[in-house]
């Protein structure tokens, strides 16, 4: 009996979306929205560029980020598979939409570790 990978998919699937769900709009009203309602003072790039520095806080939106693709690819090759039928293209929709994560995870890893 072959053993499936489903399982693994599904946990990075829970695991982003609930990430997404607990996280995102925090880290988006303090960026965005509260600065523009005159909430907080606005960062400059120095000081967001400084609080990037500590390697907990690249290491926390790397994380962030790459659970939220891998969560985003889950939904995405379901949609492809239910809502448009094409289970026929099993293989190369899993591949590029979890391939799709993983590249875009790399580039995030890449460019905050050589943030200045």
């Amino acid at each position: 009996m072959k053993r499936s990978n489903e399982p693994f998919f599904w946990l990075l699937f829970s695991g982003g979306g609930t990430l997404a769900a607990l996280f995102l709009p925090a880290l988006l009203f303090l960026l965005f929205i509260a600065p523009a309602l005159g909430l907080v003072e606005p960062q400059s790039f120095e000081q967001m560029s400084a609080k990037l520095r500590p390697a907990p806080i690249r290491l926390f939106l790397l994380v962030l980020i790459t659970m939220s693709l891998f969560h985003w690819g889950h939904r995405f090759r379901f949609t492809l598979y239910d809502g448009l039928q094409l289970k026929h293209l099993f293989g190369l929709i899993a591949t590029l939409c979890y391939g799709g994560a993983a590249a875009l995870s790399l580039l995030t890893a890449y460019l905050l570790w050589t943030f200045p």
